[in-house]
């Protein structure tokens, strides 16, 4: 029974803030909205917000400007989407565009 509980337990502990980022990152690839996969290396804090730094040449980092009242998750995907926009060469040609 031990084992179930420590189950149960690891449900309701709150993700870390690189594991929502990666989720967020997992959904824009899926859906299409970034050019190439992105895996969360770490996340810093600074004064205004946070930093995700990625395990990719590509993309080294996304800044995250914290605002009150919008959950994490909305933010990183903002912040990824905006970097994104801001990519030259290449991969800006490639870039996968899709408008709502």
């Amino acid at each position: 029974m031990s084992s179930k509980r420590s189950k149960a337990k690891q449900k309701l502990e709150p993700l870390t803030l690189e594991a929502e980022a990666q989720q967020v990152l997992d959904q824009l690839w899926e859906e299409q909205l970034i050019p190439f996969a992105l895996n969360v290396g770490k996340i810093t804090k600074e004064i205004d917000g946070y930093m995700i730094h990625f395990y990719d040449s590509r993309m080294h980092t996304a800044r995250v400007p914290l605002t009150e009242g919008h959950p994490f998750k909305d933010l990183v995907r903002t912040a990824v989407l905006d970097r994104v926009a801001r990519l030259s060469g290449p991969l800006a040609a490639n870039r996968i565009i899709q408008s709502k």
